[in-house]
């Protein structure tokens, strides 16, 4: 099933060589205490062997847009815990024209890693069933998943896509260029642009081979071609 060891790959690694931009976390906080959420598969297992990964970063304020007020997203979308730009929705395995998910474990989170990791991902239902669905078919323990996915993270510059959503002719290839432009070693081939349905920015998916290293995305995962206008909602 191709499962990461304990140990992470020199290549992966080597992405802490670059020097990171502060995370687009804007003063946030860890909480104190986490409860670890009980997640039930909505799919059959499907193990398959690893080919690659995708990074899915998620725009918060688009996240936000339509769910202020539900306490469920109290901590992502209501400020208390810090204002949010993109965040981690998830690190996905991906095999060949498909990808393995709902892998069998019976490793859970604990508190603590959830915890730690909620200024990458502020939720930690999310984070429980990131590693339910996608991390127990790429790792051991959830210690890993997670320690694999900061460390990715922590590898990229993020540009400030609230100035780039004041550009003028905004397009889905400005959001790809100024995302390479900050991070040398990466190609526009790699970078994936989702938009919703009324063009506004939703997620950046980054891809990766099975040694860590961007490599082009297929066309799912390429999302949005570059001539396709964009929106950026700044969450004001």
């Amino acid at each position: 099933m191709g499962r990461l060891s304990p140990t992470i790959p020199l290549a992966l690694a080597a992405l802490l060589s670059a020097t990171p931009l502060a995370a687009q976390h804007y003063q946030c906080s860890i909480p104190r205490s986490v409860q670890v959420p009980q997640i039930r598969p909505d799919a059959r297992p499907r193990v398959l062997p690893v080919s690659g990964y995708t990074l899915a970063l998620s725009w918060s304020p688009e996240f936000c847009k339509p769910r202020k007020g539900q306490t469920r997203h109290a901590r992502q979308c209501d400020g208390r815990a810090g204002m949010f730009g993109l965040v981690v929705h998830g690190l996905w395995p991906d095999s060949a024209r498909s990808w393995p998910q709902w892998c069998p474990t019976r490793r859970q989170p604990q508190p603590r890693e959830l915890a730690a990791n909620m200024c990458l991902s502020p939720s930690a239902a999310l984070l429980a069933r990131q590693w339910a669905k996608h991390g127990a078919c790429m790792a051991r323990k959830p210690a890993t998943y997670f320690k694999v996915m900061r460390i990715l993270w922590e590898g990229l510059r993020i540009p400030d896509y609230d100035r780039v959503s004041r550009e003028d002719r905004l397009t889905a290839g400005t959001i790809r260029t100024r995302f390479v432009d900050a991070n040398p070693g990466w190609s526009r081939e790699a970078v994936g642009v989702k938009l919703n349905a009324r063009g506004w920015l939703q997620e950046l998916r980054l891809c990766y081979d099975k040694r860590f290293m961007p490599t082009a995305c297929d066309r799912t995962r390429y999302g949005a071609r570059d001539s396709v206008p964009a929106k950026i909602w700044r969450g004001l």
